[in-house]
């Protein structure tokens, strides 16, 4: 009788372990906790432009917004170059028609364009994101003078 209860015991146990283990990682996916130790997917596609680090240096513009105060509670999912065909002179002179029309002296010789898709979660007054959505096609325009660091120009829809 003694090795049977063992046994239930052990079997009982172990079963109460594995419902927790389940139980826990069903909890941290479903939370979308994990997701966020990976970081978005990133998409540099095929730039004849600029070289993938060129590309990183924006991008980390990018994700240093979603750890500012009004983005950081955002689920940023992916950010994606928006192609060659984006980084033209007609791009360049309106990043340069921002600069201007913002007082500032600098003139830029390159443009940028990422597109992020994000979920942003429950905001309260304030906040210029819709409370509770997925964006998809969220734009991030930047520019830089050949060689120089990026700056953010504009983002949105």
């Amino acid at each position: 009788m003694d090795d049977k209860k063992r046994l239930f015991n052990k079997t009982y146990k172990k079963s109460i372990v594995a419902l927790f283990s389940f139980t826990w990682i069903f909890f941290m996916f479903g939370c979308g906790t994990l997701s966020v130790v990976g970081g978005p997917q990133i998409n540099y596609g095929n730039s004849s432009v600029y070289s993938q680090s060129d590309m990183d240096e924006a991008i980390s513009i990018i994700e240093n917004m979603f750890t500012e105060k009004a983005w950081k509670n955002c689920e940023l999912h992916q950010i994606t170059y928006g192609g060659d065909s984006e980084c033209n002179h007609e791009n360049l002179k309106w990043m340069n028609e921002l600069e201007a029309a913002n007082d500032n002296q600098l003139h830029f010789d390159e443009v940028i364009m990422f597109k992020t898709d994000f979920h942003s979660p429950m905001f309260g007054p304030g906040s210029t994101l819709n409370s509770n959505q997925e964006y998809t096609d969220f734009e991030w325009w930047m520019a830089r003078e050949k060689g120089g660091d990026w700056k953010l120009m504009t983002f949105g829809y």
